[in-house]
């Protein structure tokens, strides 16, 4: 006789006996609030491969099948116009924590490098030191990273990494060109304008300026891998889903109401990515580059290609920093 746990399968319910009542194995898991729909009622244990369960059928974070976008899959958070206002909301949120959790950061590292009493003529600085720059990153990154967290445990599924697209498949690579490819637009579309704007350098000077050797390579390797990352899950994970479930017309399908709204909510996700960067010079270039990201957001259903072509673009910017420098670490 085979023992719980063997390879030999338990025998079913006995000819005519009722259907079992659906046990734990058909609730979603916990935190999923809408995926997948309970069984239907008097749906039998043999329907279960159509219903589905939590565990087998996918996420609802609004990924690309048959040309569907995430607004049309049933369930993908945020699922309804209130649960968008909230990641909005969220997302404000976020944004000033991430600033005042900076401000603390800064302020203790102040501290420690005995540069307290310098501290407001170093936040003006062009040029502020590595250690200024790497705690002001990380500090606001607290903040993205947070309000995408909770938008998608208290607005979500509760499945984060599927609630935000966290996906990469081997196409995202096609993120270099976009990312590379923008770059060179922006610098050719700003080139009359260049000689008459001294602080259209000013972000990379701010970031890299007065770094030197492994000081600069720590802060290449934040500007090239950590801002992509959790800009991208603050600003198209997070922020742009909000505005697309805001603006689109309630169902599924598309309609040339809710192309119009995926068309504002891209305008206006690139308007605050560029907004949030606070470089005016560099304020049309931004928010252009920001549209094409929440573009491709869109149209992917993920952060693999958005990340790939963020880290492309900031990396062409580090370059160009190399070759006023000639070494990264000397």
């Amino acid at each position: 006789m085979a023992q719980h746990g063997d390879s030999e399968p338990l025998a079913g319910p006995p000819p005519g006996a009722a259907p079992p009542t659906p046990g734990p194995e058909w609730e979603p898991r916990a935190g999923d609030r809408r995926w997948p729909p309970p069984p239907a009622a008097g749906a039998s244990a043999g329907s279960r491969s159509t219903v589905g369960d939590a565990r087998s059928s996918p996420a609802p974070s609004g990924e690309v099948v048959g040309g569907t976008s995430f607004l049309d899959v049933p369930g993908a958070p945020p699922a309804t116009r209130r649960d968008g206002w909230a990641w909005f909301l969220l997302a404000v949120i976020g944004f000033v924590v991430g600033e005042l959790v900076a401000l603390i950061l800064v302020t203790v590292a102040a501290a420690v490098a005995g540069e307290s009493s310098q501290l407001t003529a170093i936040e003006k600085m062009a040029s502020p030191p590595e250690w200024y720059v790497g705690v002001s990153l990380v500090g606001l990154w607290v903040g993205f990273f947070a309000a995408p967290w909770i938008a998608s445990k208290a607005r979500g599924t509760g499945r984060f990494v599927a609630d935000l697209g966290i996906r990469f498949r081997p196409v995202d690579l096609f993120g270099v060109v976009i990312g590379v490819g923008s770059q060179i637009l922006i610098d050719v579309a700003y080139a009359p304008f260049i000689h008459n704007s001294k602080s259209f350098t000013a972000p990379t000077t701010k970031l890299t300026g007065s770094s030197h050797g492994w000081g600069f390579a720590v802060i290449a390797v934040l500007t090239v891998i950590g801002a992509p990352f959790f800009e991208e899950l603050f600003f198209r994970g997070l922020l742009f889903k909000a505005l697309a479930r805001i603006f689109a017309p309630a169902g599924a399908g598309p309609s040339v109401r809710r192309a119009l709204a995926v068309v504002a909510a891209v305008v206006l996700d690139g308007l605050l990515f560029a907004l949030a960067h606070g470089e005016w010079a560099q304020f049309v270039g931004l928010a252009a580059f920001g549209m094409v990201l929440a573009a491709v957001s869109y149209r992917t259903a993920r952060l693999g290609m958005n990340m790939v072509s963020h880290a492309s673009f900031n990396l062409v910017a580090v370059f160009a920093v190399l070759s006023s420098r000639g070494v990264i670490v000397h």
